[in-house]
């Protein structure tokens, strides 16, 4: 057995990169979203909403993938930065990650933008 293999993690199959941008928390999640992968954007999520950040810009232009499992994350935090007096955008989905949305109508509960430009205000 190759010892540079015993113990180490499969490489993650989502990143998400997060940085302030005035009023907004953006982040960037980029591969697949889903079940085994759903907390790696959940935590930042949280994080920002325990921050007092509750307007939430999320890039998907690098989203290969979302299951319901990535939607209910999704779904949760927009109650919260809702309840907050906030909201979570949805930037530049691709084709398959916007299919999910229509297929369940979630896309009507999310303020939609083409680019990242038109979400952030200023």
């Amino acid at each position: 057995m190759d010892r540079e293999h015993i113990g180490s993690a499969p490489p993650a199959r989502l990143r998400v990169e997060v940085r302030t941008v005035g009023a907004s928390e953006v982040l960037a999640p980029s591969g697949e979203l889903d079940h085994h992968t759903a907390d790696l954007l959940r935590e930042p999520l949280d994080g920002a909403l325990d921050a007092g950040r509750s307007r939430l810009v999320v890039d998907c232009s690098g989203l290969e993938f979302c299951d319901s499992t990535g939607l209910n994350v999704l779904l949760a935090a927009r109650l919260r930065a809702h309840a907050a007096g906030g909201g979570v955008h949805l930037v530049a989905m691709r084709p398959p990650v916007a299919r999910v949305f229509h297929i369940t109508g979630a896309e009507a509960v999310f303020t939609v933008h083409e680019t990242l430009a038109t979400a952030l205000p200023g």
